[in-house]
């Protein structure tokens, strides 16, 4: 999960034009749709129903009890968007605004939201950066140097403007990130409902009901069995990944013996994805954009070869 290079800093999008998604070369292109990210979602979006607000919106709101595996699905092929999608990167940003413009209601205190606050829409958005942070810390063989902690935050914010979220209600540097992130910790986030089912290991998730139908069958004759071990894992690495100081703010139980555990299997992880070929590593969108990106590469190379 090491970086490309030629890192290309984000840069802020003209008035009225798309903002652009971040740049192939550049951090996210290397780690968002590697596999290994899909260990560090769960511990985001679970930070993200820790605010009150956020919570109770998707309490009230969204299928992520009826449908998890189509919800899984759709968020993930939208953070695959933000990166590697190109002009669709904007429009997927429209999207989901326009899909949150009807997200309202009350959350457990009697208090009014409304999903597209930018207070609750640029939390959602913020606890990815300390979640690539400190799960990239177990699982990259290199941690970040400080400048590529800068470049991952710039090319976040970056996805941040392609959400539709303004510069203002953004911190614009990591300086002004972590007091903004630790006031949010203090004050703000708490062990909501959601986020008490996000981490509980006895979760009851229905079988998958996508793919080749033998596949559903089975899956669902072996479910009783599979369950139980798999509710384990994902809370695991839910808690896991997720930043200590976000744990302890949430009052989620992490022993010593637990972190030994991420640790070891955290050093497996690390030492196998990287050997794997690229058609196992990434994601079927980033895959597709990366070899994308490769052969427009070389096709510039060719053409200014040819112009010499």
């Amino acid at each position: 999960m090491t970086t490309e290079p030629g890192i290309r800093p984000a840069t802020r999008h003209g008035r009225g034009a798309d903002p652009a998604p971040p740049p192939p070369g550049g951090i996210l292109w290397s780690v968002a749709g590697d596999v290994r990210a899909l260990l560090m979602l769960p511990a985001a979006l679970t930070m993200q129903v820790a605010h009150p607000a956020v919570g109770a919106g998707v309490d009230d709101h969204s299928v992520f009890r009826t449908d998890p595996w189509g919800r899984g699905e759709r968020s993930l092929r939208s953070v695959m968007l933000w990166v590697y999608g190109g002009e669709a990167a904007a429009e997927e940003g429209r999207r989901l605004r326009t899909l949150h413009k009807t997200i309202m209601g009350t959350d457990a205190h009697g208090r009014t939201y409304h999903a597209l606050t930018p207070a609750y829409y640029a939390w959602v958005h913020a606890t990815g950066f300390p979640c690539y942070q400190h799960a990239l810390a177990h699982l990259n063989r290199r941690p970040l140097t400080d400048a590529q902690e800068r470049q991952l935050y710039a090319e976040w914010l970056q996805v941040g403007r392609i959400l539709g979220i303004h510069d203002r209600d953004m911190p614009q540097t990591v300086e002004e990130f972590w007091p903004y992130y630790r006031t949010m910790l203090a004050e703000q986030i708490e062990r909501t409902l959601v986020v008490r089912e996000l981490t509980d290991p006895g979760l009851k998730v229905p079988p998958p009901d996508r793919g080749p139908l033998p596949v559903r069958l089975l899956l669902r004759a072996l479910w009783p069995v599979l369950l139980p071990p798999l509710s384990t894992f994902r809370a695991f690495v839910t808690v896991g990944y997720m930043p200590p100081d976000a744990r302890e703010a949430l009052g989620l139980e992490w022993t010593a013996a637990q972190e030994r555990r991420l640790r070891r299997f955290s050093r497996v992880v690390r030492g196998l994805v990287p050997r794997l070929p690229e058609r196992l590593r990434y994601l079927p969108m980033a895959r597709r954009a990366r070899a994308g990106a490769r052969a427009a590469r070389r096709s510039g190379a060719q053409q200014r070869a040819a112009a010499r």
